[in-house]
């Protein structure tokens, strides 16, 4: 049973400042938030904004002045996931690069992990969208903010490799923490326990991986797989 419909928000009074209001801003969230549970339900195809408006009790008229169309959600998925990341990696200690990357990996699980429903039934549109996947220019903002974590992860680690080989290490780093990502989103194991073994095995693994960056083909390798990296998926 939906509640009555909305047409539009109260008039602003005279003394209230131009700009969003409380209100305003609470109705966005609700919207926002009926979206995301209607596209984990029913799949990002199967949801309309229709649907949206009125499973929110609003009519679609002041949905579109919150969010024009479902792209407009997606951005905002990607920007309220994106910032809340950056937020919890700012926490992340010195050390080891390898130690750093661990934690921005495990620090993505636990933000994205109530939202895996939702990202699930978005992986067909993260993955190929070329208006919305996470590596079109409308996506950018959110990509950057969580790009920028794995390459500092290297550059500011007490075992940075130094300047030539730091940013480049950092963004095939990003491109490895998409790829368990991805695993994530398709891991059908109980409680997505093979992911945490995967985790595990990367963790095994990349001592091995910082001894062999002393040897002089390994960082001429790292820097021509992140030059095909930004070939590839980063033109904009």
């Amino acid at each position: 049973m939906f509640t009555k419909k909305v047409n539009a928000e109260p008039e602003r009074g005279p003394g209230r400042p131009p700009g969003p209001t409380a209100q305003g801003q609470e109705m966005r969230q609700r919207l926002y938030e009926t979206a995301i549970h209607l596209i984990a339900e029913r799949g990002y195809a199967s949801t309309t904004l229709r649907d949206v408006a009125e499973a929110s009790g609003v009519s679609v008229g002041l949905l579109y002045k919150y969010f024009p169309s479902k792209r407009a959600v997606v951005l905002e998925l990607y920007d309220q996931l994106s910032a809340d990341y950056a937020t919890r990696a700012a926490e992340m200690h010195s050390g080891k690069w390898r130690v750093r990357f661990l934690f921005a990996l495990r620090t993505c699980l636990e933000v994205l992990g109530p939202h895996r429903k939702t990202l699930a039934a978005l992986v067909p549109v993260l993955v190929g969208d070329p208006e919305e996947g996470l590596f079109a220019s409308n996506t950018a903002f959110s990509r950057l903010r969580v790009e920028k974590v794995f390459q500092d992860a290297v550059v500011e680690a007490t075992d940075s490799p130094g300047p030539r080989l730091a940013a480049p290490l950092g963004r095939l780093l990003y491109l490895l923490h998409l790829a368990v990502i991805l695993w994530w989103l398709l891991d059908k194991s109980p409680k997505q326990r093979a992911t945490e073994s995967l985790v595990a095995l990367l963790q095994r693994v990349l001592p091995s991986a910082a001894l062999a960056l002393r040897f002089p083909p390994v960082p001429s390798f790292v820097r021509s797989a992140d030059a095909l990296f930004r070939d590839a998926l980063l033109r904009f």
